[in-house]
C-alpha cells in the first residue's frame, strides 16, 4: 500500500543532483575525482561580484529582511526592465516581470499556468528537466531527438510535425546540457512555425506558448551573438515567456534570484502561484540584485572577468579533446558557444577494460570515467536521451586551471588501455 501519493511515489529525483551528491561523497572519502557533472561554480574560483556581495550586506544591515511582493520587489523589477533595454533592446513593462527563487520555480509556474493535464509539451532532447515538469503537471511530453551535427539545436523542420496539438514548446539558448545556442535564422524558423500556428488557432483555442530559457545568454563564448524569438520576431513577445536570472551570469547558483518576463495575462497568473508556494526570493537578495542591475558598469566588468575564466576552460578542453580526436582516440567534441558546458562523445561502446569487461551501455561508459579515469561527467541520458548514447556534459564550473592537464592525461591513458 502507498503511504504517499501516486505523483510522490513515482517522481525521480534530478539525476544530476544523486550523481553530484554521490561522487562528493566519495571525494570527502579520500578518492581522487574530478567532478565535472553539476551545472555549478566553486565559489573560490568563481565568486559572486563584490558589489553584488556588499549590497546584500548592506540590505540585511538596513533590515530587508521582510516578506518581498510574491512578484518581486518594485526595485527590482524596474532593473531588470532596464537590464533588458541596455542589453537586449526589450522593452518590458512592469507588469511583464515576475521574479523568483531562481529558474526552476519560475518555470514550474509556467507550466502550471499555461499547461493543462494531457496537453502536450513539445521539447528537444537533449534539454534540462523538462520530462520531470511534465510529470508535474501530468502534460503529455513529446520528445523530439536533435542531431550532433546541428550542435543539438533542434530544428524547424524536427519540431514542425509535434506542434499543431501542442500548448508548449520549450527552448533553451545557450542549451543546457550542449552549451551550444540558436543562430538567428534557424530560431526565426521554429518562430515562424508558432506565429503560423497561433494564427490558425485564430483564438479558438489556447495559444501555443514558447518557453525560452536564457538563463546563459551573458556566458557566450567570443564572437557568438545571442538570438531569441522576440527580437528574431517581435510578434512571438505575445507568446513567448523567457526565463532569466544571475545564478549563472553573476556565478549566483545559491542566491536565487531569477525571473520571468512575459505576457502579463500568463505573468499575473504565475504570481498567484508562487504566491502561494512563496517561491519568492528573499528580500535582501532582490534588493541587492536591483542595485547592481543598473550598475552598467559593475556588470559588464564582471561579466568580462567571468567569461574570460570560462574561456580559458573552454580552450583548453576543446583543444585537448580535439588532440584526442586527430590522433585516433574515440572521442568527438563540439566547440562550445555558451553556458559553461562542453558536449563530448567517448565512442567505447563495445570495447573492453583491461580487467575483461565489456562497456556495453552508457552507464558503462559513465562508471568507467568515473571508476577508472576519475572523471564523473553527466551523460546525456540525464537530459532524456535514450541509453546507448556516448554524449556527455562536461562543466567546466568547479574545474581549476591546474586540473586541467591532469584531467586530459588520465584520461589519454585510460582509453589507451581499452581494448
Amino acid at each position: 500500500m502507498n503511504i504517499v501519493s501516486k505523483k510522490a511515489a513515482n517522481l525521480i529525483g534530478s539525476e544530476i543532483l544523486r550523481l553530484a551528491q554521490e561522487v562528493n561523497q566519495r571525494v570527502k572519502n579520500g578518492e581522487s575525482i574530478f567532478n565535472l557533472t553539476i551545472g555549478d561554480f566553486d565559489p573560490k574560483l568563481f565568486p559572486i561580484p563584490d558589489a553584488l556581495k556588499q549590497h546584500i550586506v548592506d540590505a540585511y544591515t538596513a533590515n530587508e529582511t521582510n516578506y518581498p511582493p510574491a512578484d518581486g520587489v518594485a526595485e527590482l523589477k524596474n532593473a531588470i526592465r532596464h537590464f533588458y533595454a541596455a542589453n537586449q533592446n526589450l522593452t518590458v513593462a512592469q507588469n511583464e516581470v515576475i521574479v523568483g527563487a531562481g529558474g526552476r520555480p519560475l518555470i514550474y509556474s509556467i507550466y502550471q499556468s499555461i499547461v493543462d493535464p494531457g496537453d502536450v509539451v513539445v521539447y528537444p532532447t537533449p534539454s534540462w528537466n523538462n520530462n520531470h515538469y511534465c510529470f508535474l503537471v501530468d502534460a503529455v511530453g513529446v520528445e523530439v531527438p536533435t542531431k550532433a551535427e546541428n550542435a543539438f539545436m533542434p530544428t524547424a523542420e524536427e519540431l514542425r510535425p509535434h506542434l499543431s496539438n501542442a500548448t508548449l514548446l520549450a527552448l533553451c539558448s545557450p542549451l543546457n546540457p550542449t552549451g551550444t545556442g540558436f543562430r538567428r535564422e534557424a530560431l526565426g524558423e521554429i518562430c515562424e512555425l508558432v506565429l503560423e500556428e497561433n494564427k490558425r488557432r485564430q483564438g479558438n483555442r489556447k495559444p501555443l506558448y514558447v518557453l525560452f530559457d536564457q538563463i546563459y545568454w551573458l556566458l557566450r563564448a567570443e564572437g557568438v551573438e545571442h538570438a531569441d524569438p522576440v527580437s528574431v520576431r517581435p510578434a512571438m513577445k505575445d507568446y513567448t515567456l523567457f526565463v532569466d536570472g544571475i545564478s549563472k551570469s553573476l556565478s549566483a547558483t545559491g542566491v536565487r534570484v531569477g525571473w520571468t518576463i512575459g505576457p502579463a495575462s500568463v505573468v499575473g497568473k504565475m504570481k498567484s502561484i508562487l504566491g502561494h508556494i512563496g517561491a519568492w526570493a528573499p528580500r535582501a537578495e532582490q534588493v541587492a540584485t536591483a542595485k547592481f542591475l543598473i550598475d552598467d558598469a559593475a556588470l559588464h566588468a564582471y561579466l568580462n572577468e567571468l567569461s574570460q575564466k570560462i574561456r580559458i576552460r573552454f580552450d583548453a578542453l576543446y583543444d585537448g579533446l580535439q588532440k584526442l580526436s586527430d590522433e585516433g582516440f574515440p572521442v568527438r567534441v563540439i566547440r562550445p558557444e555558451g553556458a559553461i558546458y562542453v558536449s563530448a562523445q567517448f565512442d567505447i561502446i563495445g570495447k573492453h577494460t583491461p580487467d575483461g569487461r565489456l562497456i556495453a551501455t552508457t552507464t558503462d561508459i559513465t562508471t568507467y570515467m568515473l571508476n577508472d579515469v576519475g572523471l564523473a561527467i553527466a551523460p546525456f541520458t540525464a537530459f532524456g536521451c535514450a541509453d546507448g548514447t556516448s554524449w556527455f556534459r562536461i562543466s567546466v564550473g568547479t574545474l581549476g586551471i591546474d586540473d586541467l592537464q591532469p584531467v586530459m592525461d588520465r584520461l589519454k591513458i585510460k582509453l589507451l588501455e581499452l581494448e
